[in-house]
């Protein structure tokens, strides 16, 4: 692909994230993804087989954005294990308590919308979230290694507990428009490892 063809996709891929996020996958049609991105209708078949394999691609994007903080998060010598974690966490209530829907979690907003709805959305968004779950699951460790995480459940074991009470917490915070089920969550986060 040449350069200008990458940026335009990368566009599309922005500008869809911000609907997206929004109002859902379903929610949003192709002619208003491509209004937003400001791209002739169509042009969308040169980027993208369908909307599926756009879908897919904006997961794509959108993990490897996600990821590359929670790394150098998580890379972080100046932060114990427990510090890294409690930020994660305090970043991930910032987030999801935010105005802005486009900022927010995409896994939080689409993961029961296209789990059923596509095979290829839906391995995707797996992949993205057991790589989450590996990285939690090694900042754990890290925590447990220099003593700031005094839980000594199986890292992984404690990241999928984690993340799951995370997912949940976010789901009520959104039914409630409160952060309350959040602060819930980070008070069980500490106690559940120890943190020291």
């Amino acid at each position: 692909m040449n350069t200008e063809r990458i940026d335009t996709r990368q566009h599309i891929l922005g500008c869809g994230q911000q609907l997206v996020a929004s109002k859902g996958f379903v929610g949003v049609g192709l002619a208003e993804i491509l209004a937003s991105a400001g791209v002739p209708k169509g042009s969308f078949y040169h980027y993208f087989a369908s909307k599926e394999a756009f879908g897919a691609a904006l997961l794509e994007s959108y993990f490897a954005d996600y990821l590359s903080r929670v790394d150098a998060l998580f890379a972080r010598t100046d932060l114990s294990g427990a510090q890294r974690l409690l930020t994660y966490f305090e970043r991930w209530i910032d987030t999801q308590c935010s105005e802005d829907a486009a900022g927010k979690c995409l896994i939080v907003k689409l993961a029961a919308e296209i789990a059923d709805l596509s095979d290829a959305m839906r391995s995707t968004m797996l992949a993205g979230t057991d790589s989450i779950l590996r990285r939690l699951a090694g900042c754990i460790a890290a925590g447990q290694a220099d003593g700031s995480v005094g839980s000594t459940q199986a890292p992984a074991d404690a990241a999928q507990w984690l993340y799951g009470a995370w997912l949940g917490a976010s789901l009520l915070a959104k039914l409630r428009r409160d952060r309350s089920a959040l602060d819930a969550a980070f008070s069980s986060t500490q106690a559940h490892l120890k943190l020291n």
